[in-house]
């Protein structure tokens, strides 16, 4: 079975591997004439810097580590050393296998072909028996009229159950620092991770909470630009916008003179993580030199996993949900899409 395939059309290309269902690279045929890749992958992904050894011992998610995916329930374990509120805000006991693999089985797992049409690539993945969802299904389907891909997701679950879930777009960024941009959607509060996300990687203040992403608290206890990237100071951390008007975001790459932007259903995933990752890890595979930008779509809390998320968790007591309720047999479907334009000359 391909490992991976690759789908052309008048606007440009794209990939999607089975691991993960994950989609990069795109590459778009702006109007200007340039060829853009707005998605991220690992530098381990193809370099042969990561032994057979060391990948066997890393969870699947990172062997091939790229662009975008879902994940299907969204977080991992619950970590230690958080604040004292979110620590105290367990949840009910969720029906998951014991230690489930980061960020789901959706994350970890070869998906399976279907057959499409020309215009489309589909994938399916079965989940374990003992899971509470049954079978996941997506869809990528570009713009015939667009430099712009089109995402559909199906999740059928086996049993009544309530999960986090996300979406997983990781972006690539400019070498030169500052260069990019992030245009964010007008959310109700920014949350700073309640804990240290990376043990000396820290950006920002923990568990802070403030308004705008261009005063955001560092961990040095002033003001920063955290809609500048990438970071002059290496660090991993991230922020969570909450309660989010309306499901659409934008990297503008003035390095690269383009934009990116994603867009969702915000009634579905009403907050967006936003992961910064700035050569701040230095264990493998990273190994100090991963820069990157998750702008991630969720219905969660941070990512944290399942029992604090379907708790009375901080974020849940402001009234904006942090799981979705799943009834067995019903088919729960999200459409998103991610594009990319032309930046106008002079515009950094």
């Amino acid at each position: 079975m391909d490992e991976a395939r690759t789908l052309r059309w008048a606007h440009g290309s794209l990939t999607v591997q089975r691991l993960g269902a994950m989609l990069a690279p795109i590459r778009f045929n702006l109007p200007s004439g340039r060829n853009v890749e707005p998605l991220h992958i690992a530098p381990w992904a193809d370099d042969g810097t990561i032994s057979d050894v060391e990948l066997a011992e890393l969870p699947p998610i990172l062997h091939r580590l790229r662009g975008e995916w879902p994940c299907v329930p969204f977080g991992a374990d619950e970590p230690e050393n958080l604040a004292p509120e979110w620590a105290a805000s367990m949840g009910r006991s969720v029906p998951l296998p014991v230690n489930p693999p980061p960020h789901g089985e959706s994350s970890n797992c070869k998906w399976n072909w279907q057959a499409a049409g020309d215009d489309r690539l589909c994938l399916s993945l079965d989940y374990p028996d003992d899971h509470p969802i049954a079978r996941v299904e997506r869809d990528v389907i570009p713009d015939p009229d667009a430099t712009a891909v089109n995402l559909l997701l199906r999740i059928t679950p086996r049993a009544n159950c309530q999960l986090p879930l996300g979406l997983h777009p990781t972006f690539a960024l400019p070498s030169i620092v500052c260069s990019a941009s992030i245009m964010p959607p007008h959310a109700k509060q920014i949350r700073s991770y309640p804990g240290s996300l990376e043990p000396g990687g820290d950006i920002f203040a923990p568990n802070a909470v403030f308004t705008h992403l261009t005063d955001a608290p560092s961990h040095k206890g002033d003001a920063m630009d955290a809609s500048r990237v990438p970071f002059e100071e290496a660090g991993e951390d991230l922020l969570q916008l909450i309660g989010v008007e309306e499901g659409r975001v934008s990297l503008d790459n003035h390095a690269g003179g383009y934009r990116a932007t994603l867009s969702w259903n915000a009634e579905h995933f009403p907050s967006l993580v936003i992961w910064y990752s700035n050569c701040g890890r230095q264990q493998a595979p990273w190994l100090g030199r991963h820069t990157a930008l998750g702008l991630e779509p969720v219905c969660s809390a941070f990512d944290l996993g399942a029992a604090i998320a379907t708790g009375d968790n901080p974020i849940a007591q402001q009234g904006v949900p942090t799981s979705i309720p799943l009834c067995a047999g019903e088919v729960f479907q999200t459409h998103y899409r991610i594009a990319a334009d032309d930046l106008a000359s002079g515009s950094w």
